[in-house]
């Protein structure tokens, strides 16, 4: 079943992120979720495992803590937030920014 704009499901075939292709470096992965490094913009991203853009407040507290613990562990930049989803709004995700930056290509990682 899709999600139509109202109707959340748990994996949509038409959904990049729910296809999780391992195109690049993952960092941590459980039933909740997945973080690794977004082919776009080369920062840390964790993915909710759920196709529905609104997670409840503590599973987003839940996943924002693995996308800080890869970001320290395999980036070591001090980062913020940005759960704007611009390209896939149907489906939870966040990316680990560098603070005062935007993209993390050619950032040395630990």
């Amino acid at each position: 079943m899709s999600a139509g704009a109202d109707q959340p499901c748990e994996f949509d075939p038409n959904c990049e992120l729910c296809e999780a292709a391992k195109t690049t470096d993952w960092f941590h992965e459980d039933e909740l979720c997945w973080v690794a490094e977004c082919e776009a913009c080369g920062t840390p991203m964790v993915v909710w495992k759920r196709h529905d853009p609104n997670p409840p407040a503590d599973v987003r507290e839940v996943l924002l803590a693995h996308l800080a613990d890869a970001t320290a562990a395999h980036y070591g930049y001090e980062h913020r937030v940005d759960d704007n989803m611009r390209s896939i709004p149907t489906h939870y995700h966040a990316h680990a920014r560098p603070k005062g930056g935007f993209y993390g290509h050619g950032m040395r990682r630990r």
